[in-house]
């Protein structure tokens, strides 16, 4: 039986005598939503987790790649005569070696794929023998007995380049006789995506009283998980198969790349591990050319693993990237500041390949523009560009933050333009509770959702009423100070997946999962589940994920997916394995089947108090003898679920901030939070998600930025250059979570693992605007740094004084 603990509530009127009474409720101490601590977090705070950099396999050797040092060129010669005849060198590995080994390449999804319209589709080689299109390409491969000779020898292969124009900006890349980054596309145009109705739109902006218009920057930034990418690949000779060990957050979808597009092998002959992972945040999805180069290399060292481990500096080179993103937005109002159309034009850069699942952030930009709020007409229209750059793909939000940031700011604009208070403007322009669900004019539709209250209770839980007196006390210190309100949506949820229960002989139960936890806390909260479900005891459940032979089959965790499809999965799951249970309870307890209920953990025969755990029924199942022929031996079930629907989070974020106008220097004075993630499963670790994602909001806001000179050079290719939030940068986050229960999935459940990087952004930049728009300054594109805040400033004051 699960451990209960008692608590005690009091009502708010008392008893005669004034004696308050209490009434005790029984609650799972580790049941639904309860705020358990990780079960994982002793081992990663020991320093005793288990990562790829951790294994250490017989014979090992090492693997360093070569990468380009031109955004675009030609590979004349690859010499690698040196780099083979180097201390310590096994092979050296070449774009001619993978033609001559019949190797594939990379291919991603397109929109084609899905009914969409049909684009370029990439293959990006797992190292270039023809021509490199950004800056970190791979070109070679060097495997040495040690990593120091791997690297010397890498020094020593001899590229001969024939430089060619580059393009770098996706404005750059889409004009008239602008470099082709790929000769069979001279446009650079991947693929357009177009939603909403454009005569409609033209005409709710002819009868507009209002419009306002914005041109944003949603700047480049990269991941830099705390864990670098790494593998460790070995053949197996005697199987003609082979084990790669990755830092991936789709361990499934790695094999799927690296087996069936490289090797062109069943799935079966490729074992991909994915252990613990530090972090991914969309970046480590997987099927890198590194997860493949190892594999290979193995093969070509006669089944010695091979391991490579990327540098901080490869990182930055080497990791997709996210967001870059130019749009133009047209926002059309009535005379009372309603919204009647929307326009958005927006350039996605794509880098020199469309990689992994970046077609779905020009998608999720697009289609949710609107936000919450009613916009009876919209015409969106996305590209997706490339450039020569490194690639780029889904970061924490993946077009969800695009979207948000567009319509916040626009909704600002326009306050400031009417003369409105922008939470008025907002509240005008909601979409109500009442009209739930309601479908957008770009195609999907809201199930569930109460905005008002939500960000009600942010302004609340953010003190706006007190805000005049904070601003006052900043102007006596020479501060200026100012608040912003940014209320986000995203889509959450993709796919289908599968999660398996299995008991052991013992009575113990273990969780096979298909979605793969890389920080998120799975293991606990899905412990906890299944702990509240079936009265297993939370010490006696084993949790397994990311091993493509220990787990069947699996589709990784991204894109806030786990609770909505694996946790609903999981229930499923839940549910078989008490159907299957219960003619072996009811043979045990000689009843019949519709006599036997399941409750509290044990099967009992209705109106008796005569019962048995489930446990104990789990281990009948294994009788070596007399187990009656009606049941197979062992108890186990699967259960899946598909996010046909998706959920639809939502929240509000209140910020504060103040500005030094002498430096430019931008303090984080107050942030405040409510988000709506439907049912909480575990309210300490969904609180956890939000405080993360704000950091990386924050990061994206003042500091953080990916930055390519003209000849497609990363200037920011160190954390000397790329800046990076610390603990003293945020103020303390003050954050609520309130449950409207999502109507497209029997768990209630909503996606919590994007939500700060999505609130974030508007809410500090309309802080710091709002700090800014009495010196005449209107808009300030992010990083709002220091430099860039005090740039602005002057500027201002030049205007002023030469007027």
């Amino acid at each position: 039986m699960p451990e209960l603990v008692s608590i005690n509530f009091f009502p708010a009127r008392e008893s005669g005598g004034g004696e308050r009474k209490s009434r005790e409720l029984r609650v799972n101490k580790f049941g639904v939503g309860q705020p358990v601590p990780r079960v994982e977090d002793p081992r990663f705070v020991t320093g005793r987790g288990r990562y790829v950099d951790d294994l250490e396999l017989p014979q090992q050797c090492y693997g360093v790649v070569v990468m380009s040092p031109h955004a675009h060129a030609r590979i004349k010669r690859v010499d690698t005569t040196k780099a083979k005849t180097a201390s310590g060198v096994l092979a050296v590995l070449t774009g001619a070696d993978v033609v001559a080994d019949k190797l594939g390449g990379l291919a991603p999804p397109m929109p084609e794929d899905m009914g969409g319209p049909k684009g370029f589709r990439t293959l990006r080689a797992i190292l270039e023998g023809q021509k490199v299109r950004t800056v970190g390409d791979r070109v070679a491969f060097v495997v040495a007995e040690t990593y120091a000779q791997a690297r010397d020898a890498a020094e020593l292969v001899e590229v001969d380049y024939e430089p060619l124009p580059a393009v770098i900006g996706v404005e750059d890349a889409v004009k008239p006789g602008a470099p082709a980054v790929w000769d069979e596309q001279p446009n650079n145009i991947a693929f357009t995506l177009m939603m909403g109705n454009k005569e409609a739109t033209d005409a709710a902006f002819a009868k507009a009283c209002h419009a306002v218009s914005l041109k944003l920057n949603n700047n480049r930034i990269t991941a830099n998980s705390i864990e670098p990418r790494a593998a460790i690949g070995q053949y197996h000779p005697d199987s003609d198969g082979y084990t790669l060990y990755s830092t991936s957050q789709n361990p499934h979808g790695t094999r799927s790349a690296v087996a069936g597009q490289v090797f062109k092998i069943p799935e079966t002959k490729l074992r991909v591990i994915s252990p613990d992972v530090g972090g991914g945040f969309g970046m480590k999805f997987g099927g890198y050319p590194e997860d493949a180069l190892v594999v290979w290399a193995s093969r070509r060292v006669g089944g010695r693993p091979v391991k490579w481990v990327s540098t901080r500096s490869e990182a930055l080179l080497g990791d997709s990237q996210g967001r870059d993103q130019i749009v133009t937005g047209e926002l059309a109002l009535d005379e009372h500041a309603k919204i009647l159309g929307l326009r958005v034009s927006a350039l996605h850069a794509m880098g020199s390949h469309v990689f992994g699942a970046s077609m779905v952030v020009p998608l999720f930009a697009m289609r949710l523009s609107p936000g919450v709020y009613q916009v009876p007409a919209v015409h969106a229209v996305g590209k997706a560009v490339l450039t020569n750059t490194i690639p780029l793909a889904p970061y924490r939000g993946a077009g969800r933050p695009e979207a948000t940031f567009l319509i916040e700011m626009l909704l600002d604009r326009a306050a400031r333009v009417l003369k409105i208070d922008p939470v008025e403007m907002r509240r005008r322009n909601y979409i109500p509770a009442a009209a739930m669900p309601h479908k957008l004019q770009t195609g999907i539709t809201y199930d569930s959702g109460d905005f008002v209250h939500v960000m009600d209770e942010c302004l609340k839980l953010g003190d706006w009423s007190g805000f005049n007196k904070r601003a006052a006390e900043s102007k006596k210190r020479g501060k200026l100070r100012g608040r912003g309100i940014g209320y986000f949506l995203e889509e959450a949820a993709v796919f289908n997946d599968r999660m398996v229960l299995r008991f052991d002989p013992s009575g113990m139960l273990t969780i096979l999962a298909g979605t793969h936890s890389h920080g998120q806390g799975h293991q606990t909260v899905y412990m906890q589940m299944v702990s509240e479900w079936l009265g297993v005891p939370f010490e006696n459940i084993r949790f397994i994920q990311g091993d493509t032979d220990a787990v069947p089959m699996g589709r990784g965790t991204y894109g806030s997916r786990s609770m909505h499809v694996g946790g609903n999965a999981l229930k499923r799951a839940a549910d078989a394995i008490l159907e299957k249970a219960k003619p072996m309870a009811a043979t045990m307890l000689e009843a019949a089947a519709g006599d036997i209920e399941f409750k509290d953990g044990a099967f009992r025969i209705v109106g008796t108090d005569r019962a048995l755990p489930l446990t104990e029924v789990a281990k009948a199942f294994y009788r070596p003898v007399m187990l009656p022929p009606q049941f197979d031996v062992g108890l186990e079930a699967s259960g899946t679920f598909a996010a046909e629907p998706p959920n639809y989070p939502n929240g509000c974020h209140v910020c504060e901030v103040e500005i030094d106008p002498e430096t430019g220097a931008v303090t984080l004075a107050r942030y405040a939070a409510v988000d709506d993630v439907g049912k909480v499963m575990n309210r300490l670790l969904c609180e956890g998600q939000i405080h993360g994602g704000v950091a990386q909001g924050a990061g994206q806001a003042l500091m953080e930025a990916i930055v390519f000179d003209p000849a497609g050079q990363l200037v920011t290719g160190s954390f000397q250059d790329y800046a990076m939030p610390r603990a003293d940068d945020l103020p303390e986050l003050v954050s609520e979570l309130t449950e409207v229960p999502a109507k497209t999935n029997p768990l209630g459940v909503k996606g919590a693992g994007e939500a700060g990087a999505t609130g974030a952004p508007p809410a500090i930049m309309s802080a710091i605007l709002n700090a800014l728009t009495p010196l005449g300054i209107e808009h300030i594109d992010m990083p709002a740094t220091p430099s860039r805040v005090w740039a602005a400033i002057k500027a201002r004051e030049s205007k002023v004084a030469a007027e």
